[in-house]
């Protein structure tokens, strides 16, 4: 991999391990609805200007049912999943769970696509499933009330919310292939931009949003979102889509860090252990370990 890649690639992690920094910032301010839309709509402000300068506007009309659907799934379900569950748990431990999100795509893959799935992969899958019992162990709680039940729910929506990235990532494998990839990024926040709408516009908070507040939503849509599509987009176009997706291995390093220099998040043994048992089985669910397979995963948060 080149220099310029490698940085690339280490800024993608670092954008991308950051939004569930400024998710758990903003997200007890606008509630998760309010501040998706906000993310995605900045997010078309950013990318929109840049597909007219490609001259891929008429992608979007072209390919609109899909990119809709790309964009419910993908981002829309996603992120504000992902935003809900940050109101409870904190930051790292969101991202830990989002890295099962390459073990949900290659099982989604296998059951929907009819995709091979090697010995090895299964052997990831398995793996994996253990890292995220390791990393859940003792903060489920199926008793309605109490904070234990609120952890529960965050997490079982974050695990929502990966498998949701795995389908959206099989349906665009399948629907988008050689479609703009600028198009699709900013199709799909469109499509998310324009289903969001009504409820963000239902569940606007009626309290005055702080400037700290509005700097976290804006920094989610400018920075993880629009310039994060751009990095990811380019290092598919030159290193290819499996090793692109291998920020994913690199996404909750960043969110653990960032979550405890800026809001003194715990890093505990629990949270490491089952982090390394997760990101094995990724490494295997994405064939990076044995016989590489090119499968192109959604890896965006």
């Amino acid at each position: 991999m080149k220099p310029r890649d490698l940085a690339d690639l280490l800024l993608l992690a670092a954008l991308w391990g950051a939004s569930f920094l400024f998710m758990r910032v903003a997200a007890p301010a606008f509630g998760p609805f309010a501040l998706v839309e906000v993310r995605v709509t900045i997010a078309v402000a950013f990318l929109l200007p840049l597909l007219a300068w490609r001259g891929g506007l008429a992608q979007l009309r072209v390919h609109a049912p899909t990119l809709a659907v790309v964009g419910v799934m993908n981002s829309a379900i996603p992120f504000v999943l992902f935003t809900y569950s940050t109101l409870t748990i904190t930051a790292g431990f969101a991202s830990i769970l989002n890295a099962t999100v390459p073990m949900w795509a290659a099982l989604v893959g296998w059951l929907w696509l009819h995709d091979r799935v090697r010995p090895a992969q299964w052997v990831g899958l398995a793996v994996g499933l253990a890292g995220v019992v390791v990393l859940v162990w003792g903060k489920i709680d199926l008793k309605p009330g109490g904070t234990q039940w609120a952890a529960t729910l965050a997490i079982g929506a974050a695990l929502l919310a990966s498998l949701s990235y795995g389908v959206a990532a099989n349906y665009a494998k399948r629907r988008l292939a050689g479609v703009n990839t600028v198009a699709v990024a900013t199709g799909s926040q469109i499509a998310a931009a324009l289903a969001l709408a009504p409820f963000a516009l239902a569940t606007w908070p009626a309290e005055k949003i702080g400037a700290r507040d509005w700097s976290a939503a804006i920094a989610l849509g400018v920075a993880c979102t629009g310039l994060a599509y751009v990095l990811y987009f380019r290092l598919i176009d030159r290193i290819g889509a499996m090793r692109a997706a291998s920020v994913t291995f690199l996404i909750p390093l960043f969110a653990v860090l960032w979550g405890a220099l800026f809001l003194g998040e715990a890093i505990t043994l629990q949270m490491a252990a089952g982090g390394a048992v997760i990101l094995v089985g990724t490494a295997l669910a994405l064939g990076i370990v044995g016989a590489p397979r090119s499968v192109a995963t959604s890896a965006a948060r």
